[in-house]
């Protein structure tokens, strides 16, 4: 299959292709591609975790950002976040079933990544040197 081939919105049975608009994988890419997302899961895959915690342990995210990136998960059944009634209230946010699954792919992604670090910054290296400006070589990708 050529990357022709794989036009959004196309079909087809190979459980490794691209697949209609109602796969679901635009929706875990979203969750994948967001980056205070994955941290989040990261972080709650050592245990639960109140909401500073999580804040304190995640460099660069804001409060705000916080709350957004935890609303999201829980919409998508990938975190729960316990209310008790004390005073003040405690808040806590742990990773649900499907979060300790979908933390598992996103250690494989982590895996395959540093496996293939070396190789990547020397295709990185190649490319860069192969289409460096002046060397009559043109991008036609």
């Amino acid at each position: 299959m050529t990357i022709a081939d794989a036009e959004v919105g196309s079909k087809t049975t190979n459980a490794h292709a691209p697949c209609d608009d109602d796969c679901g994988i635009r929706d875990v890419l979203d969750r994948l591609g967001d980056r205070w997302s994955v941290l989040v899961v990261v972080e709650l895959t050592k245990g639960v975790r109140r909401f500073r915690e999580l804040h304190d342990a995640i460099p660069g995210i804001s409060q705000r950002m916080l709350a957004l990136t935890t609303k999201r998960l829980m919409r998508d059944g990938i975190v729960q976040r316990t209310v008790y009634p004390t005073i003040p209230p405690r808040t806590d946010y742990r990773l649900t079933s499907m979060g300790h699954s979908f933390s598992a792919a996103i250690a494989s992604l982590a895996d395959w990544s540093r496996q293939h670090k070396a190789a990547i910054a020397e295709s990185r290296a190649q490319w860069d040197t192969d289409h460096s400006a002046g060397n009559g070589l043109h991008d036609r990708s």
